[in-house]
C-alpha cells in the first residue's frame, strides 16, 4: 500500500538564539529539559527505530487491597518523574491520580471522587478533581494537574498534597491573578525549570502561562477558533490538547481540530511544524493529540483517528511509529495499533507509554532490540484485555426508549462512497430508522472522553462520541430548526456570517439517559456504534428492549470466481418466493420465503485453477422491516464434502470464515469480505447487494485472503455447502449448497 504522507511546513524543530520573552521571563538555558531529570545518562534517539507494541496496564490491585481488582476508567495524561514514578490520570468515573512506583505497586495519589476540592492544610485529605487530563512535573517533584472539567490548573505536592494553581472554576476567559483567572476546559499542561506552567487552555484555543508568581497571561491565540500563524493574539488555534517544552524553550503544541502540531517561540510566534489537509481521512496525521519530547528532541504525537504514534526528529523529518499500513495482505494491517492514544511518556530506556482512552489501559511501545533495565516493571497487573460483557437490556437512542424502532442496517455491512465505489467501507453500528427531526437520545449515563467529540456539523454524517458510544446522523446539540438545546454543554461555533461551522461539546461533559444529544438529520435513522473496549463490536449485543429477529436469512445464489475475481460459468440463480398469507385478524403478512433445491447440474472445474473462491449472494431481515430491506448477515461459512457426503479433511466441521463481531480497521477489508458488484453507492432506495467471499477470513480485528485449494484434490464431483446466520442465531434458508466437478 502507499505510505501516507503530510505537509512538512516546517524543516527543523531546533531554533538557535532565541531571544528573551515578555511572556516566558527566563533564558532558553533555564528551561526544563525533558528526560534530564533522570540520574543516568540519556540514550541517543534513533529515528529509524522499529516499534513492538505490548499491553502494559488495564487491571491491577492496589498493595493496600490486594483481593480488589481495580480497573482504568479513562486514562490520559501520564508522566515519570526523576526517581522512576509513573503517574497516570485516571478520569472517567474515577477522577484521579494513581502512582506507580517502580516495583510496580500501585496507589492513589490524590481524589476519587467526582468534584472540587483541595487537601486540607493538616494532611492529604479527600481532594476532589472532574475529568483530570493533561500532568507535568516539575524538578522538585511536584505535580501539575490540569482539571479539566473544574476549568482549573491544580497543584499536587510530592506529598500528596492536593492546592489549586489556577482558575476560579467558572469557564470562561481572564487573565489576571490565578484565583480570579478563568479557563475553558484545559487539557494540557508543561512546566519550565524556573516553574512558569503552560496550559492548553483547549476550548479558548489559546496558550495560557502561569508565572510563579501566580498571574495568568496569555501568550499566544485569538477570540476565535481558526488556522494561522503569527505572534501572540493573532496566532489562531482550534482545540490545542498538549504542550511540551523543547531544549531551546519553545513549545509544541498538538493543534487537535487543524491536524497540526504548531511551536510556539518564547516571543510568542507561532508556526506549524507540520499538518494535513482535512480532507485526506487517510493522512499520516490527523486529530493530533499527545505528545512526548526527548533529551535530544525528538518529539512523539498521537492521534485520534488512526490510533497512531508518530515520530517528529529534531530536522523535520516525519514517520508513522505504529498503526501505518505496510506490505502485508492487503486488509490485514497487523502493524501495531493502538486505538485512542492520548498521552505519551517516554521512560529511560526510551521505550514509550501510552495511555489509550479508547481501550481503558495502558500500552508499552518498546524499541526492538532494546533491553529493558530501568524501566517500571508492573506486577499484580492484567495485561489481557478484557472482554466486553452481555448487556441484559439496553433502552433506545429514539422515543420511546422502551419501545422496539425498525433496525435498518447492521454492523459489517459494504458501504459506498460518493465517487461511485460500492465497497468503500464497512458499516460500523446498528442503524434505526426515524422521522427527521426526532430526537436522538443518550441511553447510558456517560462522560465525554475526547477532546473532540463532535463531528461534520451541517453534513449528513453529522455526529458524537459519549465515552463508548457514538451517535450519527443528526444535528448535534440543536433542533430540527437549529434551536441550541443546551448551552452550558454544546458551544455553537459559528463565522462572521453566521454560519455553523462546528459544535463542541467538552471532555468531561456528562449525559444522562434520555437526555438529548440532538435531532435526526435528513437521513432519517440514526447510528449507533459501540466500542465498550475502543474498537467497535455488534452493537446489537447491547439487546436494544423489544428487537425481535425470527426471519432467517436468504441464500439467493452460489458463485466460484478465479484468483482475479472473475466469476466462472455462473450457475442459473434461484429465485426465491415470498409467500403472502392473511394473519387471524385478516391483515397481510409476509413469510419467509421456502428453501430451494440445489441446481440439478453442477458447475465443472479444471485443478488447474488450482485455487477459488467461494462466493455468496445473501441477505437478512428482522421482524418490522419493509419487504424491500435488505440487512446484512453476521456469520458465514461452508463446508467441503465428496460424493459419498463425507467431509473433507479440515472441513469436518463448517469453516466459519466470516464474523462481523469485531471489525478490523483497515477498510480496505472491506473489499476481503466482499466481491466485486457488492454493495450501492451511498445511500438510497437501490437493495444493497451483498457478496461475500467465505473463502477469506473476516473475524476479531483480522481480514485474511484465502483460497479453496483445489489443485491437489481428486478429479470428481464435491458439494460446497454453506452455513450463514443472523445475529439472532436464524440459520439461512435457499440455494445453500452447490456441486461442483473438477476435471
Amino acid at each position: 500500500m502507499q505510505r501516507r504522507t503530510v505537509l512538512i511546513l516546517s524543516s527543523t524543530l531546533l531554533i538557535s538564539g532565541l531571544s528573551l520573552s515578555a511572556y516566558f521571563w527566563l533564558k532558553p538555558e533555564t528551561v526544563q529539559h525533558a528526560q534530564s531529570i533522570f540520574k543516568k545518562k540519556p540514550i541517543v534517539t534513533r529515528f529509524d527505530w522499529d516499534a513492538e507494541l505490548e499491553s502494559y496496564l488495564s487491571s491491577y490491585v492496589f498493595k493496600e487491597l490486594p483481593t480488589q481488582q481495580q480497573t482504568l476508567s479513562d486514562p490520559f495524561g501520564i508522566v515519570v518523574d526523576r526517581a522512576g514514578n509513573l503517574f497516570i490520570a485516571d478520569a472517567g468515573e474515577h477522577n484521579r491520580i494513581l502512582k506507580m512506583n517502580k516495583a510496580g505497586e500501585i496507589s492513589v495519589f490524590a481524589g476519587g471522587t467526582e468534584g472540587y476540592a483541595d487537601s486540607p492544610s493538616e494532611g492529604k485529605g479527600n481532594a476532589q478533581f472532574h475529568t483530570p487530563s493533561g500532568l507535568a512535573i516539575d524538578t522538585s517533584g511536584n505535580l501539575y494537574v490540569a482539571d479539566t472539567g473544574n476549568h482549573r490548573i491544580r497543584k499536587i505536592s510530592k506529598d500528596g498534597i492536593v492546592t489549586t494553581l489556577a482558575g476560579n472554576g467558572q469557564a470562561g476567559f481572564r487573565d489576571g491573578n490565578a484565583g480570579e483567572a478563568e479557563f475553558n476546559g484545559p487539557i494540557g499542561v508543561a512546566v519550565s525549570k524556573e516553574g512558569y506552567v503552560y496550559v492548553a487552555d483547549t476550548y479558548n484555543d489559546r496558550i495560557r502561562v502561569i508565572s510563579p508568581a501566580g498571574v495568568v497571561t496569555t501568550l499566544a491565540g485569538g477570540d476565535s477558533p481558526g488556522m494561522q500563524d503569527g505572534v501572540g493574539s493573532l496566532a489562531r488555534f482550534d482545540t490545542p490538547s498538549h504542550i511540551v517544552i523543547d531544549s531551546q524553550g519553545a513549545l509544541i503544541v498538538t493543534d487537535t481540530r487543524n491536524n497540526a502540531v504548531r511551536k510556539i517561540l518564547p516571543n510568542g510566534d507561532v508556526s506549524t511544524l507540520i499538518s494535513s489537509d482535512p480532507k485526506d481521512r487517510d493522512a499520516l496525521l490527523r486529530r493530533p493529540v499527545g505528545l512526548a519530547i526527548t533529551h535530544d528532541d525528538h518529539v512523539y504525537v498521537s492521534e485520534l483517528s488512526h490510533g497512531r504514534i508518530l515520530q517528529i526528529a529534531p530536522d523535520g523529518r516525519v514517520r508513522g511509529l505504529t498503526g501505518v499500513d505496510i506490505d502485508i495482505i492487503p486488509g490485514d494491517d497487523t502493524s501495531p495499533r493502538l486505538n485512542s492514544p492520548v498521552g505519551i511518556a517516554v521512560d529511560r530506556d526510551g521505550h514509550l507509554l501510552v495511555s489509550d482512552n479508547g481501550k481503558s489501559m495502558l500500552h508499552r511501545v518498546r524499541q526492538r532490540g532494546v533491553t529493558t533495565t530501568d524501566s517500571i516493571a508492573p506486577r499484580a497487573v492484567s495485561v489481557t484485555e478484557p472482554v466486553a460483557p452481555l448487556v441484559s437490556s439496553t433502552l433506545w437512542p429514539l422515543l420511546p426508549q422502551d419501545k422496539p424502532h425498525e433496525v435498518v442496517g447492521t454492523i459489517g455491512e459494504v458501504r459506498g462512497n460518493y465517487e461511485g465505489e460500492s465497497r468503500d467501507h464497512f458499516h460500523r453500528g446498528v442503524d434505526m430508522q426515524a422521522a427527521m427531526g426526532d430526537a436522538v437520545v443518550a441511553i447510558k449515563e456517560e462522560k465525554v472522553s475526547s477532546p473532540v467529540s463532535a463531528w461534520a456539523a451541517t453534513t449528513i454524517n453529522e455526529g458524537m462520541r459519549v465515552n463508548k458510544l457514538s451517535y450519527i446522523h443528526m444535528k448535534v446539540g440543536r433542533s430540527l430548526k437549529e434551536t441550541p438545546l443546551d448551552a452550558q454543554k454544546f458551544q455553537l461555533i459559528k463565522d462572521p456570517q453566521g454560519k455553523l461551522q462546528q459544535v463542541r461539546v467538552r471532555r468531561g461533559t456528562r449525559f444522562h439517559v434520555g437526555e438529548s444529544l440532538g435531532t435526526v438529520n435528513s437521513m432519517y435513522h440514526v447510528h449507533l456504534n459501540y466500542a465498550p473496549q475502543g474498537d467497535v463490536v455488534n452493537p446489537l449485543r447491547l439487546n436494544f428492549i423489544g428487537f425481535q429477529d425470527s426471519v432467517a436469512p436468504q441464500i439467493t445464489r452460489i458463485d466460484i470466481a478465479d484468483r482475479d475475481g472473475k466469476i466462472l460459468d455462473k450457475p442459473v440463480p434461484v429465485r426465491p418466493v415470498t409467500h403472502i398469507s392473511k394473519s387471524k385478524t385478516g391483515k397481510k403478512q409476509r413469510i419467509a420465503p421456502l428453501p430451494s433445491l440445489a441446481s440439478t447440474e453442477p458447475l465443472r472445474l479444471s485443478r488447474n485453477l488450482e485455487e477459488v473462491s467461494i462466493i455468496v449472494d445473501a441477505y437478512d431481515q428482522a421482524d418490522g422491516n419493509m419487504a424491500r430491506r435488505r440487512l446484512g448477515l453476521y456469520e458465514l461459512g461452508y463446508q467441503i464434502v465428496d460424493a459419498d457426503g463425507k467431509a473433507l479433511p479440515g472441513f469436518e466441521q463448517a469453516n466459519m470464515t466470516i464474523r462481523f463481531n469485531h471489525l478490523p480497521a483497515d477498510e480496505e477489508a472491506v473489499k476481503v469480505a466482499y466481491a466485486e458488484n457488492s454493495g450501492i453507492t451511498v445511500h438510497g432506495n437501490a437493495s444493497t447487494k451483498f457478496l461475500y467471499n467465505v473463502t477469506n477470513a473476516i473475524h476479531d480485528g483480522h481480514a485474511t485472503i484465502q483460497f479453496w485449494k483445489i489443485k491437489d484434490l481428486p478429479a470428481g464431483e464435491y458439494q460446497i455447502r454453506i452455513v450463514a446466520k443472523d445475529y439472532a442465531g436464524n440459520l439461512a434458508v435457499g440455494k445453500t449448497s452447490l456441486r461442483v466437478v473438477l476435471d
